[in-house]
């Protein structure tokens, strides 16, 4: 068996790709992680998605290609230029909305709301505002955050960070956590009550 073999990708990938590199997006995630997103997003039928770093739209064609009709996708990110590509090359789809914020800003805001999946990928919801992020997750919601394997793109200072997250997200009472070694290092927590 090979894991890098993956059956089926979305049919806006490689539109986003060929988007992503012209723009030199570089932090975009990859097909493994997406592969992933999609079968988690295929297990909450009409569910409620968070994806809080859009980037170009990778990983939310993923997770679009695993949901049903009847969920959503909200998706944010801030940098206008990478969002456009997604709102390109995904926008037409009515299951989700982008929207260009402050991440932590958008999680103050919107502390009534809850969500069945939310894919950190991005410092908001992940690095800071974290609390914030899981304070909307549903019970039996998934937490899902990737790059924490060492990376090429890493800014300054940012290694030792990530052991620090994973050992606070571990710590915590309501979630039961997965560290996977997988792509570019995956963390999945399920909120229990």
């Amino acid at each position: 068996m090979n894991d890098d073999q993956i059956a089926e990708s979305p049919k806006a990938l490689q539109q986003i790709i060929e988007d992503t590199n012209t723009l030199g997006f570089d932090m975009a995630s990859e097909p493994k992680t997406g592969s992933l997103l999609r079968i988690l997003a295929a297990s909450k039928p009409t569910g409620s998605f968070l994806e809080l770093g859009t980037g170009t739209g990778l990983s939310g064609a993923w997770i679009l290609d695993g949901m049903d009709d009847y969920s959503s996708l909200m998706s944010l990110d801030n940098d206008p230029e990478a969002l456009s590509i997604a709102n390109k090359n995904l926008g037409d789809d009515d299951r989700v909305l982008f929207e260009c914020c402050d991440g932590i800003k958008w999680l103050e805001n919107n502390q009534n709301r809850k969500f069945d999946f939310i894919f950190a990928d991005a410092y908001p919801g992940k690095f800071e505002g974290l609390e914030l992020a899981l304070n909307i997750l549903k019970v039996g919601g998934f937490y899902i955050i990737d790059d924490l394997l060492p990376q090429q793109n890493w800014p300054d200072g940012h290694a030792p960070k990530v052991p620090e997250l994973i050992a606070k997200l571990e710590s915590l009472n309501n979630f039961k956590p997965l560290r996977m070694a997988w792509a570019s290092g995956l963390m999945i927590l399920v909120r229990f009550k």
